[in-house]
C-alpha cells in the first residue's frame, strides 16, 4: 500500500498515525483520542507491552482520569483503547 505525503492510514474511518513507539487513533476534531505506548516488543519486533491512555486532543499531556492501562500485544490494546474513545466521545464526559 502506498500513501501520499499528506494521507493517513485508517482504521475504522479514523486515521492510526505511528512515530517511533507511540500509536495515536482518533479524529483530532473530538474531545479525546487513542496514545498507545509500545514498552517493550517480542523478538520478531512485533509490540509486546503497551500502555493503553485515553487524553484529551487539545492537551496530549492531560490523560482522562480512570482511563489509562497496561495490555499484551497491539490486539487488545486497540480493543479496549476504541471502546474507551467510543464511549468518551460519544458521552462528552
Amino acid at each position: 500500500m502506498e500513501l501520499n505525503k499528506n494521507e493517513y492510514v485508517m482504521y475504522k474511518g479514523l486515521p492510526l498515525v505511528r512515530e517511533g513507539d507511540t500509536i495515536c487513533y482518533g479524529d483530532l476534531n473530538e474531545k479525546y483520542m487513542l496514545m498507545l505506548n509500545i514498552l517493550s516488543k517480542k523478538e520478531n519486533g512485533e509490540p509486546d507491552m503497551i500502555m493503553v491512555q485515553i487524553c484529551h486532543t487539545e492537551n496530549r499531556n492531560k490523560i482522562v482520569s480512570g482511563k489509562q492501562a497496561f495490555k499484551n500485544g497491539l490486539y487488545e490494546a486497540l480493543d479496549l483503547g476504541i471502546a474507551w474513545l467510543e464511549h468518551l466521545n460519544k458521552d462528552g464526559e
